[in-house]
């Protein structure tokens, strides 16, 4: 099939071919990007705790007066411990998929003047670590003697754990074992590196630093009080729990239980990632149906091109041309639309990208993604075509040129 006549033809039906051309570029430019924010949204849902969230809930009370915090961990460790199926309970101040506690930016040396980063401190009593279940990479776990009373929300000073993916952002290629952070003017040594330890809700500068964690060895006290890790069997830890809130007003009867803050860390995952499933969801809607009204203007844009071409085609059969060759003709014409609408929708694609990546800090489009589009909506173009094609192809040369 000749390309020329065919470029002919469209030229002679300039706005219907730019209107088709348009709305396949737009189609193309929203695919792409559309296709890279679901796989980023699902990427995130996927996201690594490092901890054994399976066995793991937290609880969490308000209501109680600070100067009683000490007696208040006593009776609750004491009183949750007896619990049929508790393997143990500790005290820390926040758990993955929670809620923020300890947000501060750090430094690489006290007189820095360049922040380093923004992440989040786990302060975690006895056995709060072990309970966690982190996987120590490089260095050693806490003990006995690393722990320190808790000042404002963190220890004055305190040997600390960072997540693999901090220990990378702050100190590339360099062993991070023995370094200092420094949370204002509290010097931080670290002793240990953890494989991964997600932060509490996410982190602010985008999906990279969603583990930029620093886990705290301290003594719970009048500043760490209130939220309990609690570990059992997963599946006996709904009704751990739910026994733990039933116990909780009978040995700390004047406090409050945060029904928000006291869930399984299940629940709080998929809490957490509510919204990401839900926009995914609707890009998908988007997605659906953007590609039926691009297929439907095909559709209708050929329709209507092949009643105006009856004799046309009626002349082409009569002087010898195949039922193939009318096939061939408007899938090779429709292909041409499509490839002049994906071409400029590429451009589109970037140009979005772009906006996006200022606006919501997304990463670059990555260019696996246009060629993929490209290729569903040529496909799509070519099945859209078919039909009024074949309609095309099976008239028969006596009925189109009956007026002739």
């Amino acid at each position: 099939m000749q390309v020329q006549p065919v470029l002919a033809a469209l030229r002679r039906h300039r706005l219907a071919t730019l209107l088709i051309v348009m709305e396949i570029a737009l189609a193309c430019a929203v695919l792409c990007n559309a296709c890279f924010l679901i796989a980023n949204r699902v990427q995130q849902t996927g996201l690594q705790s490092g901890v054994d969230e399976s066995s793991l809930a937290e609880l969490t009370l308000t209501g109680y007066d600070p100067a009683q915090a000490t007696d208040l961990n006593a009776r609750v460790l004491d009183g949750l411990r007896t619990i049929s199926g508790m393997q143990s309970v500790s005290v820390i101040n926040a758990v993955p998929f929670g809620q923020h506690a300890g947000t501060a930016g750090i430094k690489l040396s006290r007189d820095a003047q360049k922040s380093a980063g923004v992440v989040d401190f786990y302060v975690g009593g006895p056995g709060s670590f072990e309970a966690l279940g982190l996987r120590v990479v490089s260095g050693r776990g806490p003990q006995a003697t690393d722990m320190s009373a808790v000042a404002d929300f963190l220890p004055k000073s305190a040997p600390v754990l960072v997540s693999r993916a901090l220990a990378a952002h702050l100190w590339p290629g360099a062993d991070p074992l023995g370094q200092v952070i420094w949370c204002a003017d509290r010097p931080y040594r670290v002793m240990g590196v953890v494989d991964h330890l997600a932060r509490p809700a996410g982190g602010e500068g985008g999906p990279d630093t969603r583990e930029w964690s620093v886990f705290v060895p301290a003594l719970p006290g009048e500043n760490l009080a209130g939220v309990y890790l609690l570990r059992a069997a997963p599946d006996q830890l709904d009704r751990v729990l739910r026994d733990a809130r039933e116990r909780i007003a009978k040995i700390a009867p004047e406090v409050v239980v945060d029904s928000l803050g006291s869930q399984t860390l299940p629940q709080l995952r998929d809490r957490y990632f509510r919204d990401d499933r839900a926009m995914a969801g609707m890009l998908v809607g988007v997605i659906v149906a953007l590609l039926l009204v691009t297929a439907l203007g095909i559709v209708g844009l050929t329709s209507f091109w092949v009643a105006q071409r009856r004799k046309q085609i009626g002349v082409r059969r009569a002087l010898g041309a195949t039922r193939g060759d009318i096939l061939g003709y408007f899938q090779t014409e429709n292909f041409l639309i499509v490839g002049f609408g994906i071409g400029l929708g590429m451009v589109l694609a970037f140009g979005i990208n772009l906006l996006l990546m200022t606006q919501y800090e997304l990463p670059r489009l990555p260019l696996l993604y246009l060629p993929v589009g490209a290729l569903v909506l040529w496909a799509l173009g070519q099945l859209a075509v078919l039909a009024p094609a074949l309609r095309a192809a099976a008239v028969p040369p006596v009925v189109a040129t009956r007026s002739v």
